[in-house]
């Protein structure tokens, strides 16, 4: 007999053949292995066939991912050897591969002065560099990428062309004499740049290096956009780029050359180290050692990562210090991948550009993470982790297309058994956000064949992708919010049956017309029902209260107490007004920073979150025991906080415990396995407390915020619409 195997996932561009090729003609089997667009196809014959597949699965090279095989036995058909196809086309189902940093093996050739490719920024091969953010089309063929007008040389292409090769149709395969090419320019005059030229690619680099160190503002392109960078240790540069972006206080991250110097400046776990380290090199949140001035101000934590393009490492050579490398954009908008739409919109902000002529087809930020009680923890789902892929066994749903929510936003597609979540996209408030979300929405049709039957979206009837759900003329499904959150966590832990669902965040639109956001649900894969909630309270000022809380912080303490401050007259004239109602603990936080002294303002969201949680200490234990009705009324908590104003460490940890306390309560009376989800868990000290005190399901694959909306409203489509 002869075997067939279909095999799904991520086994395009990433040495799925060329493994496949050394088993069969190590194990002397005959036949074929190809790429199609359905997946990769295996046929072998052979005594030792029946070994073939256990062998694979546990030879899989490092990108790789099988998500499904299919498996026949047909007729003999006596192939004489095995060989490598050239690829077919068919229909789109194969997950594309996320971009993934520098390999071992490209670094070690990248610094050995033999090698023909010593020192090329551009180094890569098929288990490392850029996927797909590169890609046009599938099937994942240098044809359908941005390397297409490259044209290989002939040291190259026998690379390409050599089944045992580590660069076997690796697509962004380069050198020296057919690849990328380094652009530099600098500013000569207001948003007026031009190109530097150098005779050597590493000098070039050099010189980028040399004006990071004089104190200038650079924008280096990477894998999925440009960074804005400069040197980290400078509090003038820092402070130069923060009036220059518009972005007083919110953090920056920070590249760093390798764990040794980021540990001169965070305490690093075990955990943290292996995430930094981890060949997705996320940017992690770490606690702070040493602090460096104007970076990340007022806070005790930095992010931090390593560099992840050999371009990186390079310019590392030339620098001892670490560099601040926040994505190049507008406020609110996605980050640029092109060096024209850079010099437009941030052509005041930068001195220097280090630009490259390999296009990127598709932009994608860096990921975040954090590590809670040891266990990492998704704030930013992007580079190196996404498109993410999920195989359903199920195919009686439509096709359909989540749309998420208008922070922090991705979207979803199911098709054939298989869910597919985007990389993160930002917030959809600008012009320049919502044509992102819309070129996205085009990408993953393309690369799929994908035409949705059915739209889900949410329910918020002026979020930007409701009102681009409703302008398609399709069958549309709205989804409360905090519904989808539990949800997202019901699908990607695979649970069945009834939860109690605890949905914690700063806004999102109830079935009432208010805003939600401190939530118990109890809820299945179709239905919820809201059972405890945080009292609402009036959100005086609006969405412009959210960023100056002061005036509804007040209105929510006792009046004798309110009285004390000088906007209380002012608080009384408005609190009759026609401001929304909300239940949300995002709010709650920003009160109790404000009436304790931690916050004037909402410099930047989640900014009182962590300035509450920069104070909390392991030795108060005391907490207010907020009494389980159907309202939960905090306002014991508020008139705490005021009464201990500036007594920052015992407000913080009173605050933390007494939430611990409520949902510890809640989830003992109710007796059903518990749903955390919600962007206020991404505060690590309460997330933390509470998995010391019970077991809960939380989300662990994807952003607990709004990141991973989406995949709760197509779960929910899967598991509630049929054909």
């Amino acid at each position: 007999m002869r075997y067939r195997f279909v095999i799904n996932g991520i086994v395009q561009g990433v040495g799925f053949r060329p493994t496949v090729y050394k088993l069969a003609k190590s194990l002397n089997l005959k036949g074929f292995v190809l790429n199609s667009s359905n997946g990769v196809i295996i046929e072998i014959e052979g005594e030792n066939k029946d070994k073939f597949l256990d062998e694979l699965l546990n030879s899989l090279p490092p990108l790789a991912k099988i998500e499904k095989i299919d498996f026949f036995e047909l007729p003999l058909k006596n192939y004489k050897d095995f060989e490598i196809q050239y690829s077919i086309d068919n229909i789109k189902t194969t997950s594309i591969s996320p971009d993934m940093s520098v390999c071992d093996e490209c670094l070690k050739e990248m610094r050995d002065f033999k090698n023909r490719r010593y020192l090329y920024p551009f180094i890569n091969c098929t288990n490392c560099g850029p996927r797909y953010t590169i890609i046009e089309n599938i099937p994942y063929d240098r044809v359908n990428t941005s390397m297409k007008k490259f044209k290989m040389c002939e040291n190259c292409k026998k690379e390409y062309e050599n089944p045992l090769d580590r660069r076997f149709h690796a697509e962004p395969i380069s050198c020296y004499d057919c690849g990328p090419k380094l652009i530099v320019k600098q500013k000569v005059k207001s948003e007026k740049f031009e190109e530097v030229v150098f005779n050597k690619e590493i000098d070039k680099i050099k010189f980028i290096a040399d004006k990071i160190k004089e104190g200038n503002i650079v924008a280096i392109k990477g894998l999925g956009g440009f960074h804005l960078v400069c040197d980290a240790t400078n509090e003038k540069a820092v402070i130069s780029l923060r009036k220059r972006k518009n972005r007083p206080l919110k953090p920056f991250a920070m590249m760093f050359k390798d764990i040794d110097m980021i540990e001169k400046y965070a305490f690093l776990s075990d955990e943290e180290k292996e995430l930094i380290t981890s060949k997705e090199r996320p940017i992690v949140i770490v606690k702070k050692k040493k602090e460096l001035k104007a970076v990340a101000d007022n806070i005790d934590r930095y992010g931090v990562f390593l560099p992840y393009t050999p371009l990186h490492y390079i310019l590392f050579d030339f620098l001892n210090f670490p560099i601040v490398a926040t994505s190049a954009n507008i406020s609110d908008e996605p980050i640029i991948r092109d060096g024209k739409e850079l010099i437009e919109k941030l052509g005041s902000v930068v001195d220097f550009i280090l630009d490259n002529n390999r296009d990127i087809i598709n932009a994608c930020d860096d990921s975040v993470m954090q590590v809670v009680n040891k266990k990492p923890l998704f704030m930013r789902l992007s580079r190196g982790f996404a498109p993410k892929s999920f195989y359903i066994n199920k195919k009686t749903a439509p096709t359909i297309l989540a749309l998420g929510a208008n922070q922090k936003n991705t979207i979803s597609l199911f098709k054939d058994n298989k869910v597919i979540l985007s990389p993160h996209i930002g917030d959809l408030k600008t012009l320049g956000s919502v044509e992102y979300f819309e070129r996205t929405i085009n990408t993953f049709r393309r690369l799929y064949e994908f035409q949705e039957d059915i739209i889900i979206c949410d329910k918020h009837p002026y979020y930007e992708s409701t009102k681009w759900a409703l302008s398609q003329k399709k069958e549309v499904i709205k989804l409360q919010h905090h519904f989808s959150h539990a949800l997202s966590v019901m699908f990607e832990q695979n649970l069945e049956g009834e939860f109690l669902a605890f949905i914690f965040d700063g806004t999102g639109y109830g079935d009432d017309g208010s805003i939600w956001g401190g939530e118990v649900f109890k809820v299945t894969k179709s239905s919820y029902e809201r059972i405890h909630y945080i009292k609402p309270f009036k959100l005086i000022g609006g969405e412009k209260g959210i960023k100056n809380p002061s005036n509804y912080a007040v209105s929510l303490i006792d009046e004798e107490l309110a009285k004390s401050f000088k906007n209380y007259e002012i608080v009384k004239k408005l609190i009759n007004g026609p401001f929304p109602i909300t239940s949300s603990m995002g709010r709650v936080f920003d009160a109790v920073a404000f009436l304790g002294g931690f916050i004037e303002k909402n410099e930047y969201e989640g900014f009182s979150g962590l300035r509450v949680e920069k104070f909390y200490n392991e030795n108060i234990k005391d907490f207010i025991d907020i009494k389980i009705e159907k309202e939960l009324d905090f306002k014991e908590v508020f008139n705490f906080a005021y009464l201990n104003r500036g007594n920052l460490n015992l407000i913080s940890s009173v605050f933390i415990n007494s939430i611990v306390n409520l949902v510890v309560k809640i989830s003992k009376e109710y007796k059903l396995p518990v749903i955390l989800s919600g962007g206020v868990f991404q505060n690590k000290t309460l997330l933390g407390k509470i998995l010391e005190n019970i077991d809960v399901y939380y989300n662990r694959e994807i952003p607990i915020n709004d990141g991973g909306i989406s995949l709760g409203q197509v779960a929910y489509g899967i598991w509630n619409l049929r054909r």
